[in-house]
């Protein structure tokens, strides 16, 4: 189960994704704000109200998912944050750790290993 008003942000610049993974999650219970645009992430520091997790792409039209992974993992009021990067590139899995992501997904993925990455992370 999801812990009450767990808020997640998705990222990825991929509309169907986008809307599929928000539907999923939502219908889990997770209160979901969804962009297509890498600059919401780079916003977030500023944002008085922090999500509990992100789901971030790694390639993002005119920007790099993993520079704005560590960029939030760089940042004391960010940090904290768990993110969860996704692509389609498996090889993506190693430079995503080195950007700070907590952990990656290969795309297509399973909706089951989605959630229990989420269940997870939300529970650390």
């Amino acid at each position: 189960m999801p812990t009450q008003n767990s808020h997640i942000v998705i990222v990825d610049d991929d509309a169907g994704i986008l809307e599929a993974v928000k539907i999923i999650l939502e219908g889990e219970g997770y209160k979901v704000t969804a962009s297509s645009d890498g600059e919401y992430i780079e916003t977030l520091a500023k944002n008085p109200k922090k999500p509990d997790l992100i789901l971030l792409d790694v390639l993002l039209s005119g920007k790099d998912g993993r520079e704005l992974c560590a960029m939030l993992k760089k940042n004391e009021v960010t940090r904290h944050i768990p993110i969860i990067m996704f692509s389609a590139h498996p090889s993506a899995s190693t430079t995503v750790k080195k950007a700070g992501a907590d952990a990656f997904l290969a795309k297509p993925f399973n909706i089951g290993d989605l959630l229990s990455l989420v269940e997870k992370l939300l529970k650390k």
